[in-house]
């Protein structure tokens, strides 16, 4: 257990975002140091270097003033004194002549020998870094060529660098203990929003949905990451009240035809009946069959539809043979409530898509207009054809009761069926899937499906499919006839 959590620990976003915090504050902090070291040392570097020019040319002047006693003890002795007043620093002088043979230098001079291989005119580090030196060259009208050697002692310095580096390494060292536990603390507040979208996130429920994500207000990358979610979880729970919805319809549109089939049997079994009344029965569980057999097939090609994958077979289609199909098998129905069945514009063109299915979804619109026409109404077919959006329009107008304006949103809603006052007698009640799965037959390939309405003056329903090319292969109709949807 103890391991687990352990791993947990180290595994979580905020020791991460700890240690890269760590990581980097330590990164900067060597790196600063470690410039204002090398800063330092330059600095005091130039310093020396400007001292020990300043101090080549008191030599160089007094060389020339002196030049007559150059041997005498009173230039030995302005040297001498020179070099005394700046021994803390660790300065020496040396004067040679043309011929590199040393005329004088103070007692503190290196051996030559220390650091001759890095001699040369100018201002230079020599043996090891130990020493700093300028050289030059005296060359004056009637003087001889003098060579000017002033030096000093790098111990001071480097001793001064030994102390900054000493205030540094501690300066790291607290660093190294204060920066995670302040790391630690920050990246705590920093996923203390996200410890509490997973804690909302965590007692959600199929059942408990109502609980949204706290909005903090700031507006950075965590309130819209819980705007986000907030309106991914107004989906899902619009979807789950469908769904649960959905199912309870389901459940009540099966158990009536199974109630009238137990109905049936049981009036069948409790007492002799004739041959007749037999096939009476029997004709009413045939028909009640028939109607949880539809039921079902709807309901399959919805979960279908939902799961994505409904079976389209994509082949050329002739849209206007399946149309006049339609119709003609309609026409009988439509003269029996005395409706006027027929063409309005009828141009012939092809459509991608699966025969069948375009056929359910004609025939399901006509059927939708002939039973909700009033007798002595018509209903028109037109089929036309939107060149400039490439598609082809399938358009169902009656002259029907119409649909109030507050049912019109719902119409493709699953077992909506609006005001059942206004379904006319003697005429079996839909189960409220139809134009559901017509929508869902329609965008699936790739069109859609639109309904326009007025009460009491008829409603048209469009249906809009991509149009295939003119030139396309037209596959014959199938020898089949579907019913409504």
């Amino acid at each position: 257990m103890r391991f687990r959590r352990l791993r947990d620990v180290f595994r979580s976003l905020r020791f991460r975002l700890t240690l890269w915090n760590t990581a980097v504050v330590l990164l900067t902090v060597v790196c600063t140091l470690m410039g204002v070291r090398e800063a330092l040392r330059f600095a005091l570097r130039h310093e020396i270097d400007q001292l020990l020019r300043e101090d080549a040319l008191e030599v160089e002047l007094a060389v020339e003033q002196m030049y007559h006693s150059i041997n005498n003890e009173a230039f030995s002795a302005e040297m001498t004194r020179k070099v005394a007043a700046h021994i803390e620093r660790g300065m020496f002088v040396e004067l040679l002549d043309e011929n590199d043979k040393v005329l004088w230098c103070s007692e503190n001079t290196p051996s030559e020998q220390l650091f001759k291989s890095d001699l040369r005119d100018g201002t230079m580090t020599i043996a090891g870094q130990r020493y700093r030196v300028v050289q030059s060259h005296l060359e004056k009208p009637g003087l001889p060529t003098f060579t000017v050697r002033v030096g000093s002692s790098m111990a001071s310095a480097d001793e001064d660098i030994a102390k900054v580096t000493q205030v540094m390494t501690i300066v790291a060292l607290l660093i190294m203990l204060i920066a995670p536990l302040g790391g630690f603390w920050l990246s705590g507040r920093a996923t203390h929003p996200l410890a509490q979208i997973i804690h909302t996130a965590d007692r959600l429920r199929p059942r408990r949905m109502e609980e949204r994500l706290p909005m903090r207000g700031t507006g950075d990358e965590l309130d819209q990451l819980s705007a986000t979610i907030n309106r991914f979880l107004d989906l899902i729970a619009e979807y789950l009240d469908r769904n649960r919805e959905f199912v309870a319809n389901a459940a009540h549109e099966l158990r009536s035809p199974l109630a009238a089939i137990q109905s049936s049997v049981e009036v069948a079994l409790n007492s002799d009946r004739t041959i007749d009344e037999y096939k009476d029965l029997l004709s009413d569980i045939v028909d009640e069959c028939s109607s949880l057999g539809k039921l079902v097939n709807q309901l399959l090609l919805l979960a279908e539809s939902d799961a994505g994958s409904m079976q389209i077979d994509t082949k050329a289609v002739a849209l206007d043979r399946l149309t006049k199909h339609s119709v003609d098998m309609f026409q009988g129905a439509a003269e029996e409530r005395g409706v006027d069945l027929h063409f309005g514009r009828f141009e012939s063109l092809p459509v991608r898509g699966d025969a069948q299915r375009l056929q359910q979804v004609v025939n399901n619109l006509i059927d939708n207009a002939v039973k909700f026409t009033q007798s002595g109404g018509s209903v028109t077919v037109d089929l036309s054809h939107d060149r400039d959006r490439a598609r082809a329009i399938v358009q169902v107008r009656d002259t029907g009761m119409g649909i109030p304006s507050d049912d019109l949103p719902h119409v493709f809603e699953r077992f909506y069926r609006g005001d059942k006052s206004r379904q006319r007698e003697n005429q079996p009640g839909g189960t409220g899937l139809g134009l559901s799965i017509c929508q869902s037959i329609v965008q699936a390939h790739g069109g859609k499906m639109e309904i326009q309405s007025t009460l009491g003056k008829g409603t048209t329903a469009t249906v809009y499919l991509p149009a295939a090319p003119q030139d396309a292969t037209q596959e014959r109709l199938a020898p089949f006839a579907i019913g409504p949807a």
